[in-house]
């Protein structure tokens, strides 16, 4: 069976007790339902894969979760040493679905084994982080000076129709009767609801104007009742819209309140991210001393989300080369930083929110070994 969860009952052996104190205990199934509050898998891009993805056979208690931005078997190691029994691991280090687990089909399975037969809980939000008003990617625009306005490239909506169902449906009846019959047959169809009678006036006649929300699937047994009784010419049908959640979404569209130069918002970026260096590809006709007034953000990996937008500069962990030529063809000059870069300082704001979203039952620590895996040589 393809599996993008791991569940399994293994013998509770598990980390030994790690230096440092600890505030408290929480189950972890308590730990994974606040962190789903903090950051709704609901807010994660389609493909991702967010969520509890390894979950030890209950009961199982929590008393110190480590931060990583990649888990590798070096953190994994760290994990183990510090006592940790749940790992956060931003990238999901269960991605795609299995066919086997074994020790001998990657190392990335041997990560999923170990941590499984020590009784590591494994949690990863990835986009749906990306995606909170005070998530990775803001977090990442605040790089750009304390003063830069932004909203999202990508705003997310609301996980659910403000009402029940996803189409209105309106129809206006003229005689009594059959209005009533109507009705009675409407009522009778799964997924409607919201049922509104309103009176109108119709080509001259006082008629009933109706009103009902509905699913797209019970909208076909709708439209085809309303057809039977003669009125599907006078129908019209709309598409409800899920309302747009604020400073909520992919990626930041910034605004400096003043001007910059590219070479001072390389420097701020550089100190912002504690990094001694950062790629960069001039756009067509710009030089270092170019004004910037707008910027485009994405950590991570970002074009998907920054493609077709305009601005005067792009700021992300990583592109290819030829997505760099297609940006810079456009005289958008282009910032990487590596792509964890642009996401692990993150971590120690996550570490402060968590202490207050779990209200310090857990002890939250932050990995010591994780770390981009591109360095100068």
């Amino acid at each position: 069976r393809v599996s993008q969860r791991l569940r399994r009952r293994l013998p509770r052996v598990g980390p030994g007790p790690g230096p440092g104190p600890t505030r408290g205990v929480m189950e972890l199934r308590a730990v994974a339902a606040a962190l789903d509050a903090l950051a709704p898998p609901g807010l994660a891009e389609s493909w991702d894969n967010v969520g509890l993805l390894c979950e030890p056979s209950p009961p199982h208690a929590v008393r110190t979760l480590l931060l990583t931005t990649d888990l590798t078997e070096p953190v994994l190691d760290e994990a183990l040493a510090r006592g940790a029994e749940l790992v956060l691991a931003y990238h999901p280090p269960l991605f795609r679905p299995l066919r086997r687990l074994t020790p001998a089909t990657g190392w990335r399975d041997r990560l999923l084994l170990r941590a499984a037969e020590s009784r590591v809980g494994l949690y990863s939000p990835h986009t749906a982080l990306d995606a909170l008003p005070r998530g990775v990617n803001a977090w990442l625009a605040a790089a750009l000076g304390a003063s830069t306005s932004s909203v999202p490239i990508q705003p997310s909506t609301t996980l659910t129709y403000p009402t029940k169902g996803s189409h209105r449906v309106e129809f206006v009846v003229g005689q009594a009767e059959q209005l009533e019959a109507v009705l009675a047959k409407v009522q009778k169809i799964p997924e409607v609801s919201s049922i509104v009678t309103l009176p109108a006036r119709a080509e001259g006649e006082d008629q009933t104007r109706v009103s009902l929300n509905c699913t797209e699937k019970a909208m076909q047994d709708v439209m085809s009742l309303l057809s039977q009784n003669g009125l599907y010419h006078m129908t019209e049908i709309l598409l409800l819209q899920k309302p747009l959640l604020p400073q909520t979404g992919m990626g930041r569209l910034c605004k400096l309140s003043k001007p910059a130069s590219l070479s001072a918002l390389i420097e701020r970026i550089k100190n912002y991210l504690k990094l001694s260096y950062v790629r960069l590809a001039l756009g067509v006709g710009k030089t270092l001393e170019s004004q910037i007034r707008t910027v485009a953000v994405c950590a991570g990996s970002g074009r998907s989300v920054l493609q077709g937008v305009e601005a005067d500069l792009y700021l992300t962990g990583e592109m290819s080369h030829h997505e760099v030529l297609d940006v810079v063809g456009n005289g958008i000059s282009v910032i990487l930083c590596e792509h964890s870069n642009s996401e692990r300082g993150f971590l120690l704001e996550l570490q402060d929110m968590l202490v207050t979203h779990l209200e310090n039952k857990v002890n939250i620590i932050v990995s010591e070994i994780d770390r981009d895996p591109l360095q100068l040589a």
